[in-house]
């Protein structure tokens, strides 16, 4: 949907506004403002929804005689000594008597201030760690204030916070804005909660719980408060949507009509002869879906998802051809140039020597194009020759104008931000919206598809083409990289070629990875003549990243050390081995894409997994269930299973690659009846009570519900 026109002006403002310069974005603000935005903090209910990430006990103080090692202790004494060292280094140390035991504090940064709040015979109220040491007890720098003060009847919250915004300011702008906040009920009691906490006091009571509370259940989320949030959350992103999709029911798409009685002259059954293989039945079946959908009115709004392999390009190629048939253009929009280009090339082969035969073309548009080839690109556009349009990015720049674009196609679409897409969608000429297909090699578990994408039809390629050779995946120490030298050698002399996956470009001091330079280099020298090693990353120029893998297509280059660059589309039938470079930092997905680069010949291929176990001799727990789960299954919709057992919905999803987790409380995996209910609930609010759902969606999402929509 186009984004909405803004409210002019009132007359009488209208003249200042027109007098006065644009202001950047975020001028005239103070420093503090600008933090509280950059946390997301605009309007009064979004600091009511500001809650914290953990709390600091205020509400008691101990004896130093009861505290332990390790304890974060509150303790009330007597200065007895207080002074200045500088050996080792300047620091501040005092010591406190409360007559059960003494304490030292020791400060490495202070202020004159600080000196003299501590002077000898002050009694002060202090708050840390307490380390039992050499000297007993010991704070490094506590906090302190004034002893006598009244102590606070709830716990102190403690927000995550962006630096140069003190927890003390936080604290005091969401007090502030939960008091002025309105919440009052938006749901219905005859539908919604009955004798539930109510709004208000379930989120002051989480800003503030009192000391009495079981520090598990805030933690969990389990506490009565955190359900009545949680269930109100998910509510607000299963109205959203249901919205989206009821609104995208009222919109209007190209209706591409599908002959009854397929004509050999059309597009795509000329393609279909063309295509070096048959369909599988799963590319046999997606494809009528999609053709169903092009046949409505209302917009298509269909994920395509597929493991590595499984043909998505071909059944969009078979979609373009329908747009094309039916007299209309397509853009297919991938996330890099390499893979913008690898569609291109099989596309062009496909569909360029019978779009020819009509007077039409495929057009190329990439952001390091020259300005005359560019120009000339979208000239081709504007005036309907270019019947199918690829690129990147470029795609959506404002120059490009379509005479009438029906059908937009976008390629790993978890790449793209939301932003992008809606981008594209706005390409269409006039009223009317374009069918959007999107693709994803990342399989989505169904529950999540049915809660994430609640508003997207799914497609599902759950079938390999025949002649795929399945891939024999190992685990292998980086001890043990002889080995693998060994077998890069043997599948050399058998005329295959060989992946190497790196995970960083240069060295970096923080992170002990071996760089993809070094790689080349030290293959190059390893392996000896006359095999070549070529290198690609994404800092390379485009004509020479275009330049490596047209050598290594052509098997001028035997071993490729890449970095994640090749992650998606890039595919040579004649390399059978990939070795990925510390594995066990790699997300499972990754590794899953990574691996299916191999295996697209007859050749038996591999996937050497190389790990490199820490300082304790084993890798870590999270990485240790990714690497089994790739050892052990090859199947990308048990992977996604796992993956998402391993990190969660909000990583899993990448938090919808909207820039803003869409669900900040909720935990899919673990609330599914608050879920369930929120999905029963969603439909009987919309229809009964628009005004209050709309209510609702504006106080938990506010800008972001556009995402939905996209």
């Amino acid at each position: 949907m186009p984004p909405k026109k803004p409210i002019p002006p009132p007359a009488a403002d209208a003249a200042a506004t027109a007098a006065a310069p644009p202001q950047p974005p975020g001028a005239g603000l103070s420093q503090v403002q600008r933090a509280l935005r950059k946390l997301g903090l605009v309007r009064d209910i979004d600091f009511a929804l500001y809650l914290p990430m953990r709390y600091e006990d205020e509400t008691r103080i101990v004896r130093l005689a009861d505290t332990r090692d390790g304890d974060l202790a509150q303790v009330e004494g007597v200065v007895t000594e207080c002074e200045v060292v500088y050996r080792p280094r300047r620091q501040l140390i005092a010591t406190i008597d409360d007559g059960s035991d003494t304490c030292q504090l020791r400060f490495f940064n202070f202020y004159p201030s600080q000196q003299k709040q501590l002077a000898v015979g002050a009694r002060v109220r202090v708050r840390g760690e307490m380390r039992g040491g050499f000297v007993g007890r010991q704070i490094m720098h506590p906090t302190v204030k004034a002893a006598g003060t009244a102590l606070p009847n709830a716990l102190t919250p403690v927000y995550s916070t962006v630096a140069g915004l003190a927890q003390p300011v936080l604290r005091r702008e969401v007090r502030s804005g939960l008091a002025r906040a309105v919440l009052d009920e938006t749901v219905p009691v005859q539908i919604g909660f009955r004798g539930a906490w109510d709004l208000r006091a379930s989120l002051s009571f989480l800003h503030y719980p009192t000391p009495d509370v079981a520090m598990a259940t805030l933690e969990d989320h389990s506490h009565p408060a955190w359900q009545r949030i949680k269930a109100e959350e998910l509510l607000a992103q299963q109205l959203s949507q249901l919205q989206a999709r009821l609104e995208r029911a009222a919109q209007r798409a190209p209706v591409l009509p599908s002959p009854a009685e397929p004509l050999a002259s059309s597009l795509h059954a000329q393609l279909l002869a063309v295509l070096p293989f048959g369909l599988t039945g799963a590319q046999q079946r997606v494809g009528e879906e999609i053709t169903r959908d092009l046949c409505r009115e209302i917009p298509m709004h269909r994920l395509l998802q597929g493991d590595v392999g499984s043909g998505k390009t071909v059944v969009a190629a078979l979609a373009a051809a329908r747009a094309i048939d039916a007299g209309f253009q397509c853009a297919l929009m991938a996330p890099t140039e390499i893979l913008a280009a690898q569609h291109f090339g099989k596309l062009v082969g496909w569909l360029d020597p019978l779009l020819a035969e009509r007077g039409l073309r495929v057009a190329w548009l990439t952001g390091s194009q020259k300005k005359k080839e560019r120009d000339e690109m979208s000239a081709a556009v504007e005036s309907g020759e270019a019947a199918l349009v690829i690129g990147t990015h470029a795609v959506i720049s404002e120059k490009v104008r379509f005479k009438n674009l029906a059908l937009a196609i976008i390629d790993e679409q978890h790449r793209f931000g939301v932003a992008q897409r809606l981008a594209l969608r706005g390409k269409a000429v006039g009223e009317l919206e374009p069918h959007l297909l999107m693709m994803s090699a990342t399989p989505i578990p169904r529950t999540l598809a049915m809660s994430y994408y609640a508003d997207l039809d799914v497609s599902t390629l759950d079938e390999l083409p025949p002649g795929r050779t399945p891939i024999v995946t190992k685990l292998v120490a980086d001890h043990r990289r002889d080995e693998v030298i060994d077998r890069i050698h043997a599948q050399i002399a058998q005329g295959r070629q060989v992946y190497w996956v790196c995970p960083l470009i240069e060295e970096s001091e923080a992170v002990d990875l071996r760089n993809a330079t070094e790689t080349r280099d030290e293959l190059t020298g390893t392996l000896g003549e006359p095999i070549q090693v070529g290198l690609l990353h994404s800092r390379m120029p485009t004509a020479e990243k275009q330049a490596v893998m047209a050598a290594f297509t052509a098997n001028e280059i035997q071993v490729l050390v890449s970095t994640t660059v090749i992650e998606v589309g890039v595919d040579v039938p004649n390399a059978s081995l990939m070795v990925i470079e510390h594995a066990e930092r790699f997300g499972l997905s990754q590794l899953h894409q990574l691996r299916g680069r191999v295996g697209r010949g007859a050749a038996a291929s591999a996937c050497v997994l190389l790990y490199a176990p820490g300082d304790s001799g084993r890798v870590g727990e999270a990485a240790r269930a990714r690497l089994k789960a790739m050892a052990e299954t090859g199947d990308g919709f048990e992977i996604a299973r796992r993956d998402l057992e391993i990190r969660g919905p909000g990583e899993f999803l990448g938090a919808r690659q909207s820039g803003a987790p869409l669900l900040r409380f909720a935990d899919l995996t673990t609330d599914t009846l608050l879920l369930d209910w929120a999905r029963e609930l969603a439909p009987v609010m919309l229809q009964k009570h628009p005004d209050l759902a709309q209510r609702h969606i504006d106080r938990w999402l506010g800008t972001k519900a556009e995402y939905l929509k996209a």
